[in-house]
């Protein structure tokens, strides 16, 4: 129990810093940067209650907060993705695997983790974006940066896993 809580603060801090360092100064043709600190909160267990997640969520999204000084977008999306978190991994996982199992390409297979990881990133960047922009007026824009941003974000998600494997 107590080496799962190390790993997570570690995770938590590697995170943290690749994102606040690197990630949140990258903007691919002015549109796109890539949320990978989500993959935290992707890589919980299944088992893991709803309010835990949400507790980790909040934290994460405001030490990111804390020091890209946007005041609670990151705490307030990365929130909302942790609530329908378990909804969407029920949701695009088998459903004969009734343990709790950490999703990744070996435990549900590559096609439902891909599924699972781009609604999740997706509703992630829509809630970001959407309290960033605030406003209906550039609608085609937000999308689009909604889009581009899932996509690299995927990306980045994507590369990570194959790494870890």
């Amino acid at each position: 129990m107590i080496i799962t809580y190390i790993h997570r603060i570690g995770w938590f801090i590697g995170l943290v810093l690749l994102q606040v360092l690197i990630l949140n100064n990258v903007h691919i043709a002015g549109y796109a940067t890539p949320f990978l600190y989500i993959y935290f909160i992707l890589k919980f267990s299944s088992g893991t209650s709803r309010n835990e997640l949400m507790l980790w969520a909040f934290f994460f999204g405001l030490t990111i907060d804390v020091f890209a000084d946007t005041p609670g977008m990151n705490a307030a999306a990365t929130v909302l993705f942790a609530f329908l978190r378990p909804s969407l991994l029920r949701l695009f996982t088998p459903r004969d695997n009734l343990d709790s199992f950490i999703p990744s390409f070996k435990t549900i297979g590559i096609t439902p983790f891909l599924k699972y990881t781009t609604a999740s990133v997706f509703v992630h960047s829509l809630a970001l974006l959407f309290i960033e922009f605030f406003s209906f007026s550039s609608i085609w824009l937000l999308l689009l940066r909604v889009l581009l941003c899932t996509i690299l974000t995927v990306t980045c998600i994507v590369a990570v896993e194959g790494i870890r494997k």
